[in-house]
């Protein structure tokens, strides 16, 4: 976990008006814009009495200040440099830090790595307009093996029905974890155990460590629908912070793909069927941790050779 690159926040949610708070796993994050716009990440404690920093407030100067003493950071280096009533020319011991993290800002997301001097993520080729964010009550692991079994559990696309048919087993491909679902437009026709009638697909494209995923919605000649990315990162007290971006094709063909844009085309549940989740049937989740398993012995080998 402490090597990956977690998308903890969306662009527009980080600003230099007031700092904001997010988790990767039981660890703390403050996160908010410098004076030059620049996104800072540091552990939300302050070394001196342990206050979240996120209950501060962003200076002039763009360093950040506790809320509860004043002494401020520079967020770059988590260094303190000043406390209220000593000269600013005072030298700080380098006990008196705050742990900064890597942050990365590329495609309308926010990521942090807990590795300061990891190497940067690839940038993403496009910021997706639309956007939101969840919290849901269910741990990220369940949550990521969940989408991989039944989406409708987790997500939903105006207009359309997952089927429990996969067009492709899931797969390793380019370090992702690639899986095509069968759909079907909603509405009134034979249900999908008596069809054979599959005009859509959903391909899931998941980075193994994170559970990060690119969703591309397509119909039968391979035409792009709809594409999304869902972010989801493990927080506090076993509940996943999602974010997500979206973007309807310009090029839809046919009635029921224009019918994507008549309202909101993808929503990320808030709340999710406990009694539906309970009776689900891990499938094609079990086939994703045999590969997450393979991927992460073989990354550990190179590793250490």
């Amino acid at each position: 976990m402490a090597e990956a690159w977690w998308a903890v926040a969306r662009s527009e949610e980080v600003t230099s008006a007031k700092p904001i708070n997010v988790d990767i796993g039981n660890q703390p994050v403050v996160l908010w814009r410098d004076a030059q716009g620049i996104v800072r990440a540091l552990e939300d404690r302050c070394p001196h009495r342990r206050t979240p920093l996120s209950l501060g407030c962003v200076l002039g100067n763009g360093m950040i200040q506790c809320g509860y003493h004043g002494w401020t950071y520079d967020g770059a280096t988590g260094h303190l440099k000043d406390i209220p009533n000593l000269k600013s020319d005072v030298k700080f011991p380098p006990v008196y830090r705050a742990i900064p993290f890597a942050v990365s800002e590329t495609g309308g997301f926010v990521r942090v790595c807990l590795d300061a001097n990891a190497p940067a993520p690839l940038p993403a080729a496009v910021t997706l307009p639309l956007c939101g964010t969840v919290n849901v009550a269910l741990d990220h692991e369940h949550y990521i093996a969940a989408l991989f079994d039944d989406p409708s559990a987790v997500i939903g696309i105006r207009g359309v029905r997952f089927t429990p048919y996969l067009l492709a087993e899931l797969a390793e491909h380019e370090g992702k974890l690639v899986l095509e679902r069968s759909c079907q437009w909603a509405g009134l026709h034979w249900p999908s155990p008596f069809s054979s009638d599959f005009p859509i697909t959903l391909r899931i494209s998941t980075d193994p460590v994170t559970g990060e995923c690119d969703l591309l919605l397509r119909d039968d000649g391979f035409h792009p629908l709809l594409s999304a990315t869902l972010a989801p990162v493990p927080a506090a007290r076993g509940v996943t912070q999602i974010r997500w971006r979206a973007k309807l094709s310009d090029n839809r063909p046919g009635m029921r793909a224009k019918l994507l844009g008549a309202g909101p085309p993808f929503f990320v549940r808030s709340n999710i069927d406990g009694a539906a989740l309970r009776v689900l049937k891990p499938s094609a989740s079990i086939h994703a941790a045999t590969l997450r398993n393979e991927i992460a012995a073989r990354t550990a080998a190179a590793s250490a050779a």
